[in-house]
């Protein structure tokens, strides 16, 4: 059996945590009066912001599909705040993360444990017997 490192689902979804938090958009420089600081007080390009809608004729989304949304949302909302796990302080994205490892890990194990403990336990007896096997 080779030594051959493979991380725990902790690391796993630590590694994912850390990839997301790095993929955060730094926060938009403000000026002294709160706004969004220009592209002269930064000397950066424009940037468009965000923070008021844009409005130009017909909408892009119909009242009903809107509605829909906000209620398939809300429902998510509800799911969350009643899950044990997001009680627990994991949020939402971590619990999807986990159930889509749950498969992986299970096939991970499914493959490696038996030779894992198999090796493990041939070491140990053959360190209480003093002999290899």
């Amino acid at each position: 059996m080779a030594d051959t490192y493979d991380p725990s689902m902790e690391e796993i979804l630590a590694s994912i945590k850390k990839v997301i938090a790095e993929d955060v958009p730094p926060p938009v420089p403000r000026n002294r009066g709160g706004r969004a600081a220009d592209a002269e007080d930064e000397g950066e390009d424009d940037v468009l912001e965000l923070n008021q809608p844009v409005i130009t004729g017909e909408p892009m989304l119909s009242e009903s599909a809107a509605q829909s949304s906000r209620q398939a949302l809300a429902a998510l909302s509800e799911v969350s705040q009643q899950n044990p796990l997001a009680a627990a302080g994991e949020g939402p994205l971590e619990a999807v993360v986990r159930e889509m490892l749950r498969p992986l890990l299970k096939q991970w194990l499914d493959e490696r444990l038996p030779d894992m403990v198999e090796e493990l336990v041939r070491r140990e007896i053959a360190r209480i017997t003093g002999r290899d096997l």
